[in-house]
């Protein structure tokens, strides 16, 4: 049976795992001022900070409507025999509403809700890809995806709170405690949201290499098969030292960098690295 893996552009794998697996990527949408642009396709999440700097406005999100979708399954469809679709956590867009609705309307269409965002959808659409090179069903791809979600430990530290602040995804009391403070808090995903927690001083290669210490301060309960280290555009210098943690913590047999999309980009704003695995 030929199965074909898509996923929206929030999953924010490279170029070359998306070619490498040939998976379609579905582009949610941006909106900074008057102009849309297409994630990932339109623009950049460096041309997007230039544009929130030249115009003062932070970028908002929209999601893929249900035509959009209609247009990526039916071309999947014309090639496959089943398509298995992974998208943002339903609590954070439309978009896993938007995708079962076209799903309905098309047929052999299989849709993920990854209950969670970037590399952490990232993770489920690899396994998607082994699963189905393996020779797996497509309903039972889903099946087990929705149960390998549930062991996902996806969480960022961020250099400031503002831009989820003015997105609406944490309060103003505590944007400005955060920053007053000089703090960098760690944002993690739980139970398809995103919520706030321990928060780091000091700067911020320090605190990158001690949220790092802190999440795999228990490398037995870690799956070492993969990790991602995403970031939304930090330093070299920041990314190494990230690497340098995580390798002395758990022996990983992948370690793969990642640069965020224009999606989280603008909500989490430059700054932001996470490292997202699987707990056993």
């Amino acid at each position: 049976m030929r199965i074909k893996i898509t996923a929206d552009s929030t999953c924010d794998l490279t170029a070359e795992l998306v070619e490498q697996n040939q998976i379609t990527i579905t582009p949610l949408t941006v909106n900074c001022g008057a102009e849309s642009f297409r994630d990932g396709v339109d623009i950049t999440p460096d041309g997007l900070y230039e544009k929130i700097r030249a115009t003062g406005t932070l970028a908002s999100t929209a999601a893929v409507n249900v035509q959009e979708y209609m247009d990526a399954f039916s071309a999947a469809l014309r090639d496959h025999d089943a398509v298995v679709h992974f998208t943002i956590s339903s609590d954070m867009s439309a978009c896993y509403q938007n995708a079962c609705i076209a799903a309905r309307e098309l047929g052999n269409v299989y849709v993920v809700d990854s209950r969670n965002l970037s590399t952490g959808i990232g993770h489920l659409v690899l396994d998607g890809c082994q699963l189905a090179g393996s020779g797996m069903g497509p309903e039972d791809i889903q099946k087990e995806l929705e149960r390998r979600r549930e062991k996902l430990d996806v969480s960022f530290v961020v250099d400031t709170l503002e831009y989820l602040r003015r997105g609406g995804r944490c309060s103003a009391l505590a944007a400005m405690g955060a920053n007053l403070l000089h703090l960098h808090p760690c944002i993690f995903v739980k139970d398809g949201a995103m919520g706030v927690g321990r928060k780091y001083r000091g700067r911020l290669i320090e605190c990158v290499r001690a949220y790092v210490r802190d999440r795999l301060s228990e490398p037995d309960s870690v799956d070492p098969r993969r990790v991602f280290i995403t970031d939304s555009g930090v330093s070299e210098d920041i990314r190494a030292a990230a690497e340098e943690e995580v390798r002395r913590a758990v022996a990983f047999q992948q370690i793969i960098h990642t640069r965020a999309g224009c999606t989280v980009s603008s909500h989490c704003g430059p700054g932001t690295l996470g490292i997202l695995f699987y707990r056993k």
